[in-house]
């Protein structure tokens, strides 16, 4: 009977053991079939897929009967036999597989991200290995739009401190031009001193004194001297256009001497000027201070000497040409060209060449602003600049500025028009700086007017209203004064005197008679440093009603008829 007792003890057990694996297999198959994960199960040792769950047979659109007895490394999201059979020895090896972002390939051919988790484990009396696959597509999607928004910000933040910093580099840039302005403005005077004393020197001198070769050395100098101021106030955009016709030619042929001086006798220096070429409108001392530049800096990139060779020529851009130069406007135009044989630039410098301050030369040895000036003066009138350059072939700069079908205007010098012209009207000097006064009313009494004179505005005013004499015709005053600005002077002795006519003159100005760098509709201006010629026939062409281009013509003809 304790046997039999036994016995159904043993069956009692056996069957609660039964029951219980069961309904572990069942709770594990629940598992296995509802699971939000895809599932495989391999055998250890083949790598053929013993089962699959739902989840991953939707996932990849592949059916139950097509996974299973399939080797994983065989089947379409997995087929690659040597790196997956490769990694498939590894696992069984190490008895755990983990991949963060394994990409699996659907039936259609998309891509899904995945987590692919592997383990070994003992099943019964065989190795089975269960493959845990996590869909983490969307988790992907949200990581890169994070990375993406975080991107954009640190762009924003980039942003805002790139603007910030040129903000404050366009400040430093302000102040240095208000500097530049004002250095310019006091130098001019003092270098319209110095030209027009030189002037009345050269004008006592007999045609063949030797003294005649000093003077001349001095004027070339105060020329020299005036382009660069005219050259930090073309940067710190404190200059007046006057824009003439003028023959290409001419202003270079007028430069010849200077540059060749300039250049150095080391650098051979050729003119080569186009025959017939048209006309430009654009500022001869402006074209002549991008010339001075362009001369300057293959001077400097030729120390052991070279050739220097200045042409003009006629040339149309076409639509070939915009192919290859899409910041050029089509039409016709005159172009000087500057070559030299010296260094070359490299693609680095040409990237960074026109910016204001860049320089490749040694510290005190150039400003930085001769190319930035030169780009200015050109777009100023309306044309467009190249340049070609290699490393050790030298650099060839192009100027384009545009044709105009006008015919030219006089812009003949002191030296061509003979003696100064005369006069006997009642003239008024406005100039705070007193040397640049006394020297004006010097040379215009000395040509027979009668000149009241006044250090600023308001002494100008009170001068004008005491003067019991001839009424005064003309007044040449200074724009930049204190206590009261040249244009409010004059405003104010118009309504008294309509009929008074006003030479404005100034080394700089302010937005006082110009607006966007022009001369507004009525003005005369007069830029320092003048000489007594330019000064004397101005004032006669304003009093006889004339402009600059009519008078001077006569000018020259009544000299002509002298000689």
């Amino acid at each position: 009977m304790k046997g039999e007792d036994h016995n159904e003890n043993d069956t009692g057990n056996d069957t609660r053991t039964n029951q219980a694996i069961r309904a572990s297999e069942l709770s594990y198959r629940r598992l296995f079939e509802s699971a939000k994960d895809g599932i495989l199960i391999l055998e250890a040792d083949t790598g053929r897929i013993s089962d699959v769950n739902p989840f991953l047979t939707e996932l990849l659109q592949f059916s139950h009967a097509e996974l299973v007895g399939t080797p994983i490394w065989e089947l379409g999201p997995f087929r690659d036999i040597v790196a997956n059979k490769s990694k498939f020895e590894q696992l069984q090896q190490k008895g755990y597989v983990r991949y963060e972002d394994l990409p699996l390939e659907t039936r259609e051919g998309r891509k899904v991200a995945v987590e692919f988790v592997s383990n070994v484990y003992q099943s019964g009396d065989q190795n089975v290995i269960q493959c845990n696959i996590r869909d983490i597509s969307e988790r992907k999607l949200t990581e890169e739009k994070v990375r993406a928004l975080n991107e954009e910000l640190k762009q924003g933040i980039l942003k805002h401190e790139r603007l910030e910093a040129q903000f404050i580099e366009a400040q430093k840039m302000e102040v240095i031009g208000q500097l530049a302005s004002g250095v310019a403005h006091d130098f001019n005077n003092i270098l319209a001193v110095i030209t027009g004393c030189n002037d009345l020197i050269t004008f006592d001198l007999g045609a063949n004194s030797p003294l005649r070769e000093y003077t001349e050395e001095i004027r070339l100098a105060t020329e020299r001297a005036a382009a660069l101021t005219r050259q930090l106030l073309i940067f710190s955009r404190k200059h007046v256009v006057e824009l003439v016709v003028l023959d290409l030619n001419d202003v270079v042929k007028d430069l010849d001497k200077m540059l060749r001086r300039l250049a150095g006798e080391h650098i051979e220096l050729t003119s080569v000027p186009g025959k017939e070429i048209g006309h430009i409108k654009a500022n001869s001392g402006y074209v002549g201070q991008v010339l001075i530049n362009l001369v300057i800096n293959a001077r400097d990139a030729m120390p052991n000497g070279g050739k220097l060779t200045i042409a003009t020529s006629n040339v149309t851009i076409d639509e070939t040409y915009l192919r290859t130069h899409p910041d050029a406007v089509r039409g016709d135009y005159v172009m000087l060209s500057v070559k030299d044989a010296g260094a070359g630039m490299s693609d680095e410098v040409k990237a960074h060449m026109f910016e204001a301050f860049f320089t490749t030369k040694p510290s005190g040895k150039g400003t930085g602003l001769g190319l930035t000036t030169c780009q200015t003066i050109v777009h100023q009138s309306g044309g467009y600049i190249a340049v070609y350059s290699e490393v050790g072939k030298g650099t060839t700069f192009k100027i384009y500025l545009p044709r105009v079908d006008q015919p030219l205007d006089i812009t003949a010098g002191p030296d061509q028009i003979g003696p100064l012209p005369r006069g006997t009207e009642t003239l008024l000097v406005v100039e705070d700086d007193p040397a640049v006064r006394h020297l004006a009313r010097r040379i215009l009494e000395a040509q027979g007017y009668a000149v009241l004179s006044a250090a600023n505005g308001e002494e100008a005013l009170r001068v004008a209203q005491g003067h019991k004499g001839p009424p005064i015709r003309l007044t040449i005053t200074d724009v930049i004064m204190p206590l009261m600005n040249g244009k409010v002077m004059a405003e104010w002795l118009k309504t008294t005197y309509p009929d008074l006519k006003i030479l404005f003159t100034s080394g700089y100005t302010d937005d006082a008679i110009i607006h966007h760098g022009v001369l507004e509709a009525g003005v005369a201006f007069l830029s320092k440093p003048y000489t007594p010629a330019t000064l004397t026939c101005k004032v006669r062409a304003m009093l006889d009603n004339e402009t600059d281009t009519a008078f001077l013509r006569k000018q020259r003809m009544k000299a002509n008829k002298s000689r």
